[in-house]
């Protein structure tokens, strides 16, 4: 993906960011030449402004799904064709309302192409590539509770990229964290890190999160004259262009009738509809508040992944989340 740039991602910061919301995956304001592509969900916002607030929850509930659908997607299409196919159906879908734009401000475009190039690589092709790759060996509940992490990453990051030194508390919140991850990449036995290390899926997995949580920090540091969702299209569009050659060289899974919801919800759910909800919830509500529904995504995680894919809740996910988003609070 705000996941997104939340993987989604899982979906994430704008995450585009899952990921910038700290983690979000998607930019927080809408210009004038983004009312043709979000404007029926801010008009449906402004006559329901009693249920604002189920928007931020609607966001969170569609990056949970998206975790769901990476999981799912794991033996049914190759990492590398879901990833491609996801995002260049994502750019076709804004070609006919963002393209005349872009297309006028191509000078800006090329000034700011290796921002916007780099922003692509990160929360298009690395963060959920990486999330793809990862769901064949890892759980949709691992894979959740890692992706709550992105704020407490965001925040580092941000103070680093800053020049900030570490602060009593933000060292204390990433200890905590660590020792909730450790429990859950461990399945609940520490021991099993000195003598196997961390499993290949939740090592890509805390890969793919570090990767979309700096896109969130970079989206707000490297600001350009471009609209919110003229930068997103442009950045889907480098993504895109990252991901082909590992396509083309990867076994491609065609589409199918076994595939194509997926495809179709991780592109338009995941990577369009839930960046929409998440910019009404941050209009209605404020940053602040809409981030805080971002610590329900393991819990609805865990129980999508329960009951859609019988994964089975053990105290070690119990305990290892619990303890993982304690540190999360702790920093934030």
């Amino acid at each position: 993906m705000k996941m997104s740039q939340a993987a989604d991602g899982a979906t994430p910061t704008v995450p585009p960011s899952p990921t910038a919301q700290a983690t979000e995956e998607r930019p927080a304001t809408i210009a004038p030449e983004a009312e043709v592509v979000s404007g029926a969900a801010m008009t449906l916002g402004a006559r329901l402004a009693p249920l604002a607030v189920m928007a931020p929850l609607a966001t969170v509930c569609l990056w949970a799904g998206n975790t769901i659908v990476t999981r799912s997607a794991a033996g049914v299409v190759e990492p590398a064709s879901m990833a491609f196919y996801r995002w260049l159906l994502a750019f076709a879908v804004l070609t006919p309302f963002l393209l005349p734009a872009v297309w006028r401000r191509r000078e800006t475009v090329r000034d700011n192409w290796t921002k916007l190039a780099a922003l692509g690589v990160l929360g298009m092709a690395l963060y959920q590539g990486l999330a793809y790759e990862a769901a064949k060996t890892t759980t949709a509940i691992n894979m959740g509770v890692i992706v709550s992490t992105m704020p407490l990453m965001a925040v580092l990051l941000a103070g680093l990229l800053a020049g900030e030194a570490p602060t009593a508390r933000r060292i204390a919140g990433v200890g905590v964290s660590a020792v909730g991850l450790m429990v859950l990449v461990t399945s609940g036995d520490p021991s099993r890190l000195l003598e196997a290390g961390i499993g290949y899926g939740d090592g890509l997995m805390l890969v793919a999160v570090f990767s979309n949580a700096l896109y969130g920090v970079l989206i707000k540091r490297w600001t350009t004259p471009l609209t919110s969702w003229q930068q997103l299209y442009v950045q889907i569009g480098f993504g895109t262009l990252f991901i082909l050659p590992f396509w083309i060289a990867s076994p491609v899974s065609p589409p199918t009738w076994a595939n194509l919801p997926l495809i179709l919800y991780a592109a338009i759910a995941a990577s369009l509809l839930a960046p929409v909800f998440w910019i009404v919830g941050i209009r209605r509500l404020g940053a602040a508040r809409a981030t805080l529904f971002l610590n329900l995504l393991p819990v609805i995680v865990a129980g999508l992944a329960w009951g859609l894919l019988g994964e089975e809740i053990r105290a070690f996910h119990l305990v290892g989340g619990a303890v993982a988003l304690v540190g999360v609070a702790i920093v934030l």
